[in-house]
Formats: C-alpha cells, structure tokens, sequence
C-alpha cells in the first residue's frame, strides 16, 4: 500500500520546484502517492496532477495583524541580538492611504512596541495558533485530514500565512509536518510564518542560519536536501543543440548572445536603463568587429510595458524571450509557472556565454552550465525611485555568503560594460571556480539528486 503524502501548496513556485521536477516523478519510485493540497488558483487536475483543492482559506481576522508584528519583532530582535542594523532594509513601509490600512498600520504598530522582547514574541506565535485554531479553515483542514490520512504534511513554502491553519490541523492530529525554506535569502527577512516537525533547507549553511534565527528549532529537526529547484538544468532530455534552440527563438547562428535576466518593477525600477546600456555596450563591440546580441529574459511577474522602447531602438542588438508563464489574472500570485518555461530557462543558459543581472540567484543556474555572471553594481543617474538604492541590495545579509568576491564580474558603472562582457567571455575561469564554491555553500551537492535526498527523509521520518 503507498503511503499518501499531502504537498500543501499555497503558490505556483512550490509548483515549480515539487511538480516539475524530479521530486514529483520520483514519488511513485519510492512508493508514495502524491496530493498536492492546493490553495492556489491554479487548476492542478487540469494539468494532470492529483489534487484536493482548499476553497475558503480565510485566516482568522487579527492573524494577519500578529503575523505583521511578528516580522517586525524579529527585526528588532535581531538589531539587538547582533548590533546590526541591516535588517531595517528589509523592512516595508506602512501604509496609511485608506482607513482600513492605517487602523492595521497602527495595530501592528502597537504590537510590535509591546511585544519586542523574547517573550513578547512568544506570545505574538501563540497567538497566532490560539486564533487560527478558532477559524472554519482549521476545522474544515481537521476534517479533510481525518478523511484522507495522509502519512505527512509537507509545504512547500514557510511564508504564507494560508498554510497556517491546515499544518496546525495535521500537528494535532499526531501527523508529521514539515516545510521546504524556500530561497536563499528568505531567513533574514523574517519570513518564517509556519512552525512544523521538520524544516528542510538547502545547505548546512542555511541550516545554520535556521538555528540563529530561530532559537527554538532544534538541530534534529532540520533535514539538508538542496533545492529541486535546479535539478532541471543537470537534466541532458532538457537541452536542446544549439540550432534547434537558435531556431526556435529566431536567433542568428553566427552571434554570440548575452543574457540580461530582469527583476520586477518594484525590486529594480531602473532596469530599462541597465537594459539600454548592455544594448550601447553590444553595440559599441561589433562596431569593434565583434558579433554579439543580447537575450532579454524579463521576470516572470512583470508584464509592464517598461522596456517597449527598447525592442524598437534596439531591434539589431536585443531580442527579448518571454518566460512561459501562464496568467489567470493580473494579481503576480496568480501566475503559473510552466514546465515548458522550466526548460527554456535551462537551454537559455546553456546557449549564452554569461548573465547579466542586479543581485538575482541567476548566478546559480547559469554556473549549473559552467557559465559566469556579471552582477551591475552601480546607480542610474537619472532614477525612476530616488529611494532606491542598488549598493543597499548588494548589502543583504544573504550577499555575506560569498566565498571570495571574485564569484562574478562587477560592472562599478556604464563605461565597464563592454570590457566586463568581454572579460567574462575569455577571462573567467577563476570566476567560475569561485561561483561553483558559492553554489556548493549555498546548495547541497550534487544539486541533482536534491529530489532523491528529500524522500530518503520523508520516507525516514514516516517509519520513524
């Protein structure tokens, strides 16, 4: 008999990392039976995959309050704890615009002056659990538990306060829970929404950080798998010769293409600019007798009309490839990613000799194909947000796991574009060497086998 797993999947990356990749195909190989237990709206039977769908994931009314505080809380303890002030960054502003926002501002406000101490915040997760325990939600996740028995609960995603209520129902039942750190910077945001049995993570280096922010995690408690999230790319039935690829994407054979890999809106204002001046630094080196061409792969979730006048001043040198996402409205929690656009991504950076990117974990994907990354290090003279600042970017907590700086090329300004270009097409060995030791920090090697790590745990915590 197979032992049924619940996935609780509360947004489409958890889709992308648990569905298409070798974590979903390898369920049957271990003899376990897969529902993934949706909250999003993305009609996973639709697609082939088995599913229980969540219908009214309403959370209690003053959860949302407490989660709020509770991140601020965590800020300020951490300022505390280590003297550094690093952690205001990540910070976002309040809103007082309507009513509504500013009575919930001030709320979380109040909170957070009463509660920033160990104990304070103690009572802040409390809380949180004592008012979801009193929603339909919880009770309605009891009784689908109850019904289907499933041999673990395991979410995909420790952010989103949605998944709560039905990890609270599985914990109470005697069920095992567990939760998959999402990306590389999460920690020291304080995203940590959910408390489980297991915490998986990528590396012993984000295990350690597990333990440092939050103190009341116990070592055994957290499992080291890596990330299936890049398992796509060490897959050779994904990749296809560089004709097919050139073909399907109306690229010229005889160029050598760049990839500028975008942010959204809010995370990099100013990408247009940076995007125009890898198009003037192209362009700048074939008029030197080079044949270059850039790829503009945009992030997923912007579907802005921002970089419209590039496609008709830079048609010669930039071609744009539009990830293979699926939009069910215009909400950004509400686009699906695709297997299909997996695959892209994975021939994408095969077929480029670099990226180029502000702070994205691009870098890790494109060592996967012994490729270099330039990180853009410097500010637009003219900004769209005056407020925001790349140097401030590259002082995130997560930035302080590079082995050495030498991980990528940096471009300090517009001047050092062409050269950097050309340096990371010829000079980069030493680059790659110092970017596959960070990808090995980061994420548990070989990173292809993290699906196969993952249920050789499952399947220890079941028996156990």
């Amino acid at each position: 008999m197979k032992e049924k797993i619940f996935i609780l999947l509360p947004d489409g990356l958890g889709l992308r990392n648990f569905g298409y990749t070798d974590f979903y195909k390898k369920a049957a190989d271990k003899n376990f039976e897969i529902i993934f237990w949706n909250i999003t709206p993305f009609p996973l039977a639709d697609m082939g995959y088995p599913e229980l769908k969540i219908s009214n994931a309403k959370i209690h009314p003053l959860t949302d309050i407490y989660k709020k505080a509770k991140v601020q809380v965590e800020f300020n303890l951490n300022i505390k704890r280590t003297k550094d002030k690093i952690y205001n960054r990540y910070r976002f502003p309040f809103s007082y615009s309507t009513i509504k926002n500013a009575t919930k501002s001030i709320l979380v406000n109040s909170v957070t002056f009463t509660h920033s101490t160990k104990w304070g915040l103690l009572r802040i997760r409390r809380k949180i659990n004592e008012n979801e325990r009193k929603t339909h939600y919880y009770h309605q996740s009891l009784a689908t538990l109850e019904k289907e028995k499933p041999a673990m609960v395991f979410c995909t995603n420790q952010r989103h306060i949605t998944t709560v209520a039905p990890l609270l129902a599985a914990k109470d039942l005697g069920i095992p829970t567990a939760t998959f750190i999402f990306s590389w910077d999460n920690l020291p945001k304080a995203t940590m929404v959910v408390e489980t049995d297991y915490y998986f993570v990528w590396s012993d280096y984000m295990k350690e950080e597990l333990l440092f922010y939050y103190t009341y995690i116990k070592p055994e408690q957290i499992v080291v798998t890596g990330s299936p999230q890049f398992e796509t790319h060490f897959d050779k039935n994904n990749l296809l010769t560089k004709e097919a690829f050139f073909m399907q994407n109306d690229l010229d054979l005889a160029k050598k293409y760049v990839c500028f890999s975008g942010n959204d809106e809010t995370s990099s204002p100013d990408d247009p600019k940076y995007l125009e001046d890898i198009a003037k630094a192209v362009k700048k080196l074939n008029e030197q007798g080079n044949n270059l061409g850039v790829i503009f792969r945009r992030s997923p979730v912007d579907f802005s009309g921002r970089f419209d006048f590039i496609k008709e001043k830079y048609k010669e040198e930039v071609t744009f490839i539009e990830p293979l996402w699926k939009s069910l409205s215009t909400a950004w929690d509400s686009i699906l990613p695709t297997i299909e656009d997996n695959v892209l991504f994975s021939n994408l950076a095969e077929h480029t000799e670099l990226v180029l990117t502000i702070g994205s974990s691009t870098v890790f994907d494109f060592i996967a194909h012994n490729k270099p990354t330039a990180y853009l290090k410097y500010n637009q003279q003219e900004q769209l947000n005056v407020k925001w600042d790349i140097y401030k970017c590259y002082g995130f907590v997560h930035f302080r796991s590079m082995p050495s700086q030498e991980v990528v090329f940096w471009i300090n300004n517009p001047e050092e574009m062409a050269t950097a270009i050309l340096n990371a097409m010829s000079k980069n060995e030493k680059i790659l060497r110092q970017a596959g030791k960070w990808f090995e920090k980061i994420n548990q090697n070989p990173p292809q086998l993290a699906s196969e790590r993952i249920w050789n745990a499952i399947d220890k915590i079941i028996k156990n």
